[in-house]
């Protein structure tokens, strides 16, 4: 029988639920906490351990439990919430919340992906902040067409230029990053290769979805959460929408769309393929993300370059 571990993370402890014995216990979170966790688990024969999503305070728990052998879920909290809706649990305390994750991960039994080494992460938070600098530079490009006082347009001139020169030395960081790793610089090429596909939509797929090129099309749309669902009840049919899955790779599929379907002939092709069968624009742009993604996976899996029809 499976021994399933529900954790529940704050910022300064981990609830910890287990099934099905119904023990419950809570460690600090930090590395002595941790340590803690693990040796109490290993006792208790843990085969499964589960947290959820916070932000990153689940990211050094995650990490050791994952480097102990444990098969370690990282889940989204949406999920666990619906889940709690649904049993008709609307108490919500962190232990209550932990023995929710365990009974979630009893019923539903997630996928259990591997977590990202510590290379990936490094080029994950590179990353995150370069699209942090690129937002405050966009803000401030903003404030300076409104300024009018002089010294506000000094004050603002004199901030864009630093962060203009960070924003150099992060593209910097991440060459050096990419460099490092054989791996990375042969699929980063590859994903380039597509017209439309930019370094950062490159990066921002190298970083958020690892998996890339281990999953076939269906499960890969899926990750980036660009799988159509249905609403349907009797012989009524409501539209379908895509939802969940990873913003931030859905986010540079986007950008990286939009330009395909000026500078790629076949996504452009495909797109108005699909507005001339009367797709609504927005429709037609989201599939062409999945199909994009769908290309890319396979290219990845195939070690192939671009080939234009």
């Amino acid at each position: 029988m499976d021994i399933i571990v529900g954790i529940d993370v704050s910022k300064d402890r981990l609830d910890v639920s287990v099934l099905p014995s119904g023990m419950a216990f809570h460690v600090a979170n930090n590395h002595a906490g941790i340590d803690d966790l693990v040796r109490r688990l290993k006792t208790e024969g843990a085969t499964v351990v589960a947290l959820e999503a916070t932000g990153g305070f689940e990211m050094v728990a995650a990490a050791a439990l994952s480097s102990a052998g444990f098969a370690v879920a990282v889940l989204n909290p949406s999920q666990v919430r619906a889940y709690a809706n649904a049993l008709g649990r609307r108490a919500k305390t962190d232990p209550i919340d932990a023995a929710v994750i365990a009974a979630f991960v009893a019923a539903v039994k997630p996928p259990i992906r591997p977590l990202r080494d510590a290379e990936t992460q490094g080029l994950s938070a590179l990353v995150d902040r370069r699209r942090q600098i690129v937002h405050m530079i966009v803000a401030e490009e903003n404030r300076l067409r409104m300024a009018v006082e002089t010294p506000t347009k000094k004050s603002i001139k004199r901030l864009l230029a630093a962060l203009r020169r960070e924003l150099e030395s992060l593209h910097a960081d991440l060459d050096e990053q990419i460099r490092k790793s054989p791996l990375w610089r042969v699929r980063e090429q590859l994903l380039v290769s597509v017209p439309g596909v930019g370094p950062t939509t490159a990066r921002t797929l190298l970083a958020e979805m690892p998996e890339l090129g281990n999953l076939d099309r269906r499960q890969i749309a899926s990750l980036a959460g660009l799988a159509p669902w249905t609403r349907q009840s009797g012989k009524w049919k409501g539209k379908s929408f895509i939802g969940g899955g990873r913003g931030k790779v859905r986010t540079a599929l986007f950008m990286a769309a939009m330009v395909a379907i000026r500078h790629n002939p076949v996504l452009k092709a495909f797109r108005d393929r699909l507005v001339a069968s009367g797709k609504a624009r927005i429709v037609a742009v989201v599939a062409t993300m999945r199909k994009l993604l769908t290309i890319l996976n396979a290219m990845i899996r195939d070690n192939k370059p671009w080939q234009s029809a």
